[in-house]
């Protein structure tokens, strides 16, 4: 296809970035928006097809674009529109920066990853897979190159439904006439070789070939001849990781060989499952000697470092937990539940998990006789609470169950003591990493505490914060959206509209609205939450300026970038004065400053502003540092633009000799 070619009237290719055996990947301009893309565009089909072939490819083209496009998590690839143009179909995506994990692998010398690196990204490929099986969609292709880390650690799945499609009319695993699969032979699964049923489970098996050869440097069958490599898939069990890398914790290689089991059944269930397993490797301690009992763990005694969080988590608040700003505890409820918080209430700090202290000395026991037992809860309440101040997260779960289970017995499953261990737990959940299932543990404790407590009671939008934050995590942007209404009404009525805690939940709410591509209305809610900051907090206030930066950053996504670059200034200055030159946010609104320049073709200025934010996080964070990185990218990006090419190309050279330093350095 001819460079500079206009498809769909819309998308101006620009370069390719890509090519396949089905088609190719060009970076394009969005004309209509002002945004690059990327464009993959399936090759014409030749004459030699049956009759009605070509028909047939573009109804599942279109119907798996749908499916496409109907993905929406943090960890797949965005698809932004999908056509036909002369002939060609063509898909348009999110344009990722950074690197394919096959490149990454290149980049190391094809030496293993380090091990807290493959940690972080199975991890996050499992929460994307869970997700996406969820919604009936299969990958049927992942593979490193299927799977890119973006320069703020985000890995991505890419070529949903592409795949699919591919093997759906036999591109991917169509036989030649010497019978060896077509495709990717090293990531294929055994019912996949065989031409069986495949489900979700295949995704499993393939998920486990790259972590295997992530953790390795090669993949688990890395014979030169296509046919041995099926044959090892179908007939032969890998080697453990360990012999070739044995500082790999054994939970790792014990998930890994799981994945790779010839039959699905011996597979972990699902990718939740996977996902469960992982964070619970994370956390594992190593086995102790005899000895009397566990005991209690030392926090720094992991077997796995915990992963420091991404930077696209970075910008996702959970908005105030409304600690010592509350209004009078009694706050007047609707219906029934008032009269049940009359009794099971007191004056306690409801955030702080306790509803109502167990028995006190004018307080009597529930039936008399349990003063002692709810008394021994307590104290072990305070061991969990201690146990999750000290990063021990996963100890502190197992004191919260086993007080779960003795409030459950003594005071009934609906007591709100007991609610407030279930929504402990529910925290905890999230704490390690298990988002599914604090998800679902928040959604439920939630419906109780409304049921019981009323849907205004602070209780019960605590709850409602932990769910929406928890899909904020997930990606599930449509359901922590209404979650955030929900709380930010509940907040409203409870405790007035320019309350703290209320301003909160609408900022996230706008945030939400932003992720879902509903810039419009997320512009007028920005609007509106920086009057109300301005009149409750005063126009320097951070919050306030955090508002206005939302402010700007929706103008740009609406294509209005005068008024972008207007908001950003005045926002970076006023976050200088107030915070600091060097403060994360200050830099963070002078980076949409150089956006702002770029996309309005002054890239001369959009330099000096890129190279002072880039300047200011070395100088801070380290020059080693992922946001020093990002920035030294987003110049060299610059450079190039104003055609000064050998200082881009030394400045792209110097960020890679970085990236491998710091990646030599956490192994």
């Amino acid at each position: 296809m001819a460079e500079h070619r206009l498809i769909h009237g819309r998308y101006r290719l620009l370069d390719t970035i890509g090519r396949g055996g089905m088609g190719e990947v060009w970076r394009a301009r969005d004309e209509a928006l002002g945004r690059q893309v990327a464009v993959k565009c399936l090759k014409p089909i030749g004459q030699r097809q049956e009759p009605g072939f070509l028909r047939v490819l573009r109804e599942r083209f279109r119907r798996e674009a749908r499916v496409a496009a109907g993905l929406q998590h943090r960890g797949v690839t965005v698809v932004h529109d999908f056509g036909e143009d002369g002939g060609i179909l063509f898909l348009v995506m999110e344009l990722l920066t950074g690197r394919n994990l096959s490149q990454l692998l290149d980049d190391n010398r094809r030496q293993p990853l380090p091990v807290p690196d493959v940690a972080e990204i199975a991890e996050q490929i499992a929460a994307a897979l869970a997700y996406t099986h969820e919604q009936a969609v299969v990958h049927r292709d992942l593979k490193p190159a299927n799977l890119v880390r973006t320069t703020d650690g985000t890995v991505k799945i890419c070529d949903f439904g592409i795949a699919r499609l591919g093997h759906d009319i036999g591109f991917t695993a169509r036989l030649t006439g010497s019978g060896v699969a077509m495709g990717s032979p090293h990531y294929m699964s055994p019912e996949q070789i065989a031409g069986g049923t495949v489900d979700h489970r295949s995704d499993l098996y393939s998920l486990g070939c790259v972590l295997y050869e992530i953790t390795t440097g090669a993949p688990p069958f890395a014979q030169g001849d296509a046919w041995a490599v099926l044959v090892g898939h179908r007939d032969t069990a890998p080697d453990p990781p360990r012999a070739v890398r044995p500082d790999l914790p054994e939970p790792y290689e014990r998930i890994i060989l799981d994945l790779l089991a010839k039959e699905p059944d011996d597979r972990p269930r699902n990718a939740g499952e996977l996902a469960k397993r992982l964070a619970d490797a994370r956390h594992r301690r190593p086995a102790r000697g005899p000895g009397p009992g566990p005991g209690p763990a030392d926090p720094d005694d992991l077997t796995v470092p915990a992963p420091r969080l991404p930077a696209w988590s970075r910008g996702i608040t959970p908005g105030a937990p409304a600690a010592g700003t509350r209004p009078p505890r009694r706050t007047p409820l609707d219906g029934p539940a008032a009269d049940l918080t009359e009794v099971w209430t007191s004056a306690r700090d409801p955030l702080r998990g306790e509803a109502s202290p167990a028995v006190g000395p004018d307080r009597p026991a529930p039936d008399g006789g349990h003063r002692a037992p709810l008394a021994a809860l307590t104290g072990r309440l305070a061991d969990a609470r201690a146990l999750t101040r000290a990063g021990r997260h996963v100890e502190a779960q197992e004191v919260y169950a086993e007080v779960l289970a003795g409030r459950e017995r003594l005071l009934g499953p609906d007591h709100p003591d007991t609610l407030a261990c279930r929504h402990h737990l529910a925290a905890g959940l999230g704490r390690l990493g298990r988002l599914e299932e604090c998800r679902a543990a928040a959604r439920e404790v939630t419906e109780a505490r409304a049921r019981v407590l009323g849907e205004r009671h602070p209780d019960t939008l605590t709850s409602r914060w932990q769910l929406a934050y928890t899909c904020g995590l997930l990606g599930r942007w449509p359901e922590a959206l209404t979650a955030y209404q929900g709380l930010a009404a509940g907040r409203a009525a409870a405790f007035g509209p320019d309350h703290p805690d209320t301003l909160a939940a609408r900022y996230e709410t706008a945030v939400a609205l932003g992720r879902l591509g509903r810039s419009a209305e997320a512009l007028a809610h920005y609007r509106e939450l920086v009057a109300a900051r301005t009149r409750a907090q005063g126009p320097d206030d951070p919050e306030t300026l955090r508002a206005r930066h939302g402010l700007g950053v929706n103008h740009g996504r609406l294509d209005r970038w005068p008024e972008a670059l207007a908001e950003a200034r005045e926002v970076a200055a006023a976050r200088a004065r107030v915070l600091g030159a060097d403060h994360p946010d200050t830099l963070a609104s002078r980076r949409e400053t150089a956006v702002a320049l770029g996309r309005l073709g002054q890239w001369a200025q959009a330099l000096d502003v890129y190279r002072e934010v880039a300047d200011a996080r070395e100088r801070t964070l380290g020059a080693a540092h992922l946001d020093a990185l990002a920035a030294r990218g987003e110049q060299a990006q610059c450079l190039e633009r104003l055609g000064r090419t050998e200082e881009a190309a030394a400045l792209h050279r110097r960020v890679a000799a970085l990236r491998r330093e710091r990646a030599g350095g956490r192994r």
